[in-house]
């Protein structure tokens, strides 16, 4: 079955370029959702007629996704998670913990979008990438402590106590 897309669809086409799927594929859910019609030649004739907004919009989105990678490139991210004693965290970060983060600091980014394969394991420092659109990918930075870690970098609460009469003294 010969379909015009109306959206973008991963691994299958942009919008406005036909493509042939299965017969179960197109009817059963490309053409419900509206994300597709049927290549008719009355749709195709359409589609030749809105190609140039197509291009004209789909210009805009990659100008919107390149100023939103420019200011994703500048986030860094720092995660503490309970880990063993080689780095081996107890759990891992996921997209889905990035793209909370992510929201937290105004940036409403889909976890799909967060190319993270496979999850964060490890202690350490990365550079997670996000596919923006399907030509703009920016890197933002994730720092993954260990709680060992972050209680070694501030004072217990026992020594900041028995530091503070020493220095009334």
């Amino acid at each position: 079955m010969e379909v015009i897309l109306l959206q973008d669809v991963d691994k299958l086409g942009h919008r406005g370029q036909i493509v042939n799927v299965a017969n179960g594929y197109g009817r059963n859910y490309l053409l419900p959702r509206k994300i597709a019609v049927q290549a008719t030649i009355q749709n195709r004739k359409w589609a030749d007629q809105q190609r140039v907004k197509f291009l004209k919009q789909t210009a805009s989105e990659k100008a919107e996704a390149q100023e939103l990678a420019a200011l994703v490139e500048q986030v860094s991210l720092s995660f503490t998670r309970k880990s063993g004693e080689h780095g081996q965290l107890f759990g891992s970060v996921t997209a889905l913990d990035l793209a909370e983060a992510l929201s937290a600091r105004g940036f409403h980014i889909d976890k799909r979008k967060i190319q993270l394969d496979p999850p964060i394991k490890l202690i350490g420092e990365y550079q997670v990438p996000v596919k923006l659109h399907r030509e703009v990918t920016a890197h933002f930075k994730v720092k993954v402590e260990g709680e060992a870690e972050a209680r070694a970098a501030t004072p217990a609460p026992a020594e900041a106590a028995a530091a503070q009469p020493e220095a009334n003294e």
